[in-house]
């Protein structure tokens, strides 16, 4: 294990040999971790390295089979999130647990509301939450009902709640996994309030660029157990990399210049409406060759959502046409779809990608099990379908204890690789990647998008859609940016830098709009 000389020599908390097993997995193995008052600890591994298991042990949430766990050199017994919350641990989870349609106020004070002479206080509890969000420069409404707010602003909303208990640290699992990129901005600057405060933070992240910006210290987990604590000045993003993964890594795809061939799809005008009468995509125009990824890069919210929803038949284009190796498949269903060679990684996997309480097999087929390969007109091939997922379990590097096991046993990274590898084993001609590596550590982010590229280079088309700029720039050959519905510019990626897109994403500058229709057509003249 490795450590850096000069840790703090009296840590707030330390947590000794902390062991914790589920049936079937060690999921910490005699763990030794510690944090500094006032520090910013950031605590990475692969899904399924044990790190979320660990802060719910330090919650309160799990309790351990062994070891002891130390606050302010006392050593504690923290049996539930009652007995952490007194000591002024509090934790925002990555699947918030809010109550959407009470207001601000009464989500934050449930369970702990002022009252005075046995009357609740709403006034004094609204009172104190303004003082709480003006300390971390951030300005809410308590009266507004937590269903009309953005992602970012609930997630402030669940820190509001633990700073309101007086925790003095701080637990985030996985903060930014929904985040727009000025809502990362946003919270960096809550974070670093928080810190100037005296609070002491840990946050388990996957992606090492926070990790780089933000954290004093990080401790690697991999398997189970602690691999090492470093000072982020004396690292580096491949170190942090090599250590969470056990091997190389490469952070960057290397492809090959693009050999496109036959044009795949074509979509002219396309616009969804809303149930309101509101055009959320409006009058998109583009073409897909083989061997081309497309990309779609912009700030979640500005129709990304709508139109692969839309494409991939969840959903209905109010107007516009898509062809398809010119048959056309405007009006078709997700299953019409799936006959025609369209392949779709979704991006919400627990939303749409999988059922978590079906089988890795039942889930590997769902969507092609009426194909002739998994049934017959009157049964299900049962054993051909075990025989399948098996395959792809080891081709994919699916960690699960068998073809069996429930999808919700699974980490994140294993089921999005699951979703991956029932789309690619179907041999689609066009694949739609909807943030295809949403939530997902960097070991199982090397794969996926090597798996894309293995695609790209047998000819099969790709429209990738992605908020993660350096997954648009590293896997794209053309690069449409997305604002309030429409295709405000189109590059060529290898023309084009991260700050250019990030210009257009914000919606400061577009591109003329038949320059942006020609070049998202794919044609060189205007002629053509």
């Amino acid at each position: 294990m490795e450590q850096d000389n000069h840790l703090q020599a009296d840590p707030l908390i330390r947590m000794k040999g902390i062991t914790k097993r589920f049936p079937g997995v060690l999921a910490n193995d005699s763990v030794d971790f510690s944090v500094g008052e006032g520090e910013i600890h950031a605590l990475v591994g692969e899904n399924g390295a044990g790190k979320t298991t660990l802060m719910k042990i330090l919650y309160g949430i799990y309790s351990k089979d062994s070891g002891r766990i130390y606050f302010e050199d006392e050593l504690v017994n923290i049996e539930d999130p009652k007995a952490a919350s007194e000591l002024g641990i509090g934790m925002v989870h990555q699947h918030f647990m809010l109550v959407p349609p009470l207001s601000v106020v009464d989500n934050i004070t449930l369970g702990s509301e002022i009252a005075n002479r046995g009357i609740l206080d709403r006034e004094e509890g609204k009172k104190r939450i303004k003082e709480l969000a003006n300390d971390i420069g951030f300005d809410i409404d308590p009266e507004a009902t937590v269903a009309d707010l953005s992602v970012g602003v609930r997630q402030r909303i669940e820190i509001l709640k633990v700073l309101f208990r007086e925790a003095e640290v701080l637990i985030l699992d996985e903060p930014t996994a929904v985040l727009t990129p000025q809502e990362v901005e946003s919270l960096y600057n809550i974070l670093n309030n928080l810190q100037e405060q005296g609070k002491t933070i840990i946050f388990i992240t996957h992606k090492l660029n926070e990790v780089m910006d933000l954290a004093d210290r990080v401790t690697v987990m991999r398997d189970g157990k602690e691999v090492g604590t470093k000072e982020i000045q004396k690292t580096s993003k491949n170190e942090l990399a090599n250590m969470m993964v056990g091997r190389e890594v490469l952070l960057r795809v290397e492809k090959e210049k693009a050999e496109r061939g036959e044009e795949l799809i074509r979509a002219k005008n396309l616009t969804v409406t809303n149930d309101k009468g509101v055009n959320i995509v409006e009058d998109i125009s583009f073409s897909i060759r083989e061997g081309e990824v497309f990309g779609v890069a912009g700030v979640q919210g500005n129709g990304q959502t709508e139109l692969i929803e839309a494409l991939t038949g969840i959903d209905d284009f109010s107007s516009g046409t898509v062809e398809v190796n010119g048959s056309n498949i405007t009006d078709a269903d997700g299953q019409e779809l799936r006959e025609e060679g369209i392949g779709h990684i979704p991006e919400d996997r627990l939303d749409r990608g999988m059922i978590t309480e079906f089988t890795v097999t039942e889930n590997f087929v769902l969507g092609y099990h009426t194909f002739e390969r998994y049934s017959s007109r009157l049964f299900l091939k049962l054993k051909e379908m075990d025989r399948h997922a098996e395959e792809a379990v080891e081709e994919f590097d699916i960690k699960t204890p068998s073809v069996k096991t429930l999808g919700e046993s699974l980490s994140g990274g294993n089921q999005q690789k699951l979703i991956v590898a029932r789309e690619l084993s179907q041999q689609p001609k066009l694949l739609v990647a909807a943030q295809p590596t949403r939530g997902i550590d960097v070991g199982a982010i090397e794969f996926v998008h090597e798996r894309l590229m293995k695609e790209r280079a047998r000819g099969k088309g790709l429209l990738l859609v992605s908020s993660e700029l350096d997954e648009i720039m590293s896997l794209s050959d053309r690069i449409a940016v997305m604002y309030e519905g429409e295709f405000t510019a189109v590059f060529d990626s290898d023309e084009t830098t991260k700050e250019e897109l990030g210009v257009y994403m914000t919606g400061s500058q577009r591109q003329d709009t038949e320059e942006v229709r020609r070049k998202a057509l794919g044609k060189v003249s205007l002629t053509e």
